[in-house]
């Protein structure tokens, strides 16, 4: 019994023994398993690395191809890009001399637009002044072209018992005209004034007199036939100036200023009728309003 006990004993331990190697001989195909899924596994990766490797280098392959052809690629613009660079600059430069040109010629064109904005101002105050000079020389020219017809109105009046011996009275441009033929005043080639003379001109003086302002001419004519004397008057010229002094003797003893007279002789050089010397051969007295003031107006300044 003791030995069957012992081998009992012994049986039980190698069967213990015997289930722990099943266990671990299960465990053992467990991780074998386990371990071969894991090879297999990486089996396939390693595969599919080797897989990528190969697409890898054909790509590095391809890219480095690509860098190197881009290389090329930027050398060749590197080159074209400098010289286009250069024709870029040296453009630049003459549009920045065309530029700098330009801003020139427009600041002087604005320096001129400006100058002649000044002058146009100074232009316009300068129209503005004659025009208001225009304005006043227009209302003195209606004045004197009126008072010159007033004028007219009352010699031609005072000289009516005249009108049809050969003295006529008009107005032309702001003057009087008084026109008297030699018959009324002078026998024929003498230059003392008759009876009738005096009187036409003592009447025209009783107007003229109570005048102011006035600038009076008087002018002797001739025809054209010629005087030839030894004695005075010698000549046409002589006997038309003779005239015109001795009219105005009677005019200055009448009550005309002197200041207003002077004497003028014109000879036969300026006839009114080629046809008719008796109309030739007259006085004139050219009767005007002093212009002092016109002038004056017209010889301010600029």
């Amino acid at each position: 019994m003791k030995q069957f006990d012992a081998l009992q004993s012994d049986f039980d331990t190698l069967e213990r023994k015997s289930q722990m190697l099943t266990l671990a001989s299960q465990d053992g195909e467990i991780d074998r398993r386990e371990l071969s899924g894991r090879v297999n596994v990486l089996t396939k990766a390693q595969q599919q690395l080797a897989l990528d490797t190969a697409r890898l280098g054909r790509e590095v392959t391809r890219v480095e191809a690509d860098i190197e052809r881009l290389r090329e690629l930027n050398d060749v613009l590197t080159s074209e890009s400098s010289s286009k660079m250069a024709a870029i600059n040296e453009e630049n430069r003459a549009l920045l001399a065309d530029l700098s040109r330009v801003r020139q010629e427009l600041q002087s064109q604005e320096d001129a637009l400006n100058e002649l904005s000044r002058s146009l101002e100074l232009r316009q105050s300068q129209l503005a002044e004659r025009s208001k000079r225009v304005q006043e020389l227009e209302g003195l020219l209606a004045a004197r072209d009126a008072a010159a017809e007033a004028l007219r109105s009352q010699l031609a009046q005072a000289l009516l018992g005249f009108a049809d011996r050969g003295l006529s009275v008009e107005q032309r441009n702001g003057k009087v005209y008084v026109s008297l033929e030699a018959q009324l005043l002078f026998p024929s080639g003498s230059t003392r004034i008759n009876t009738d003379g005096q009187q036409a001109l003592r009447d025209l003086a009783a107007v003229i007199s109570s005048q102011e302002q006035l600038e009076i001419i008087v002018e002797g004519h001739t025809d054209t036939d010629q005087l030839s004397s030894t004695s005075i008057p010698k000549n046409n010229w002589e006997l038309s100036v003779l005239r015109s002094t001795a009219v105005i003797e009677i005019l200055t003893v009448s009550g005309v200023s002197p200041n207003a007279l002077a004497a003028s002789g014109r000879s036969e050089y300026h006839p009114l009728d080629e046809t008719d010397k008796a109309r030739n051969r007259r006085i004139e007295i050219i009767i005007a309003p002093n212009l002092d003031p016109l002038f004056d107006l017209i010889r301010l300044p600029e």
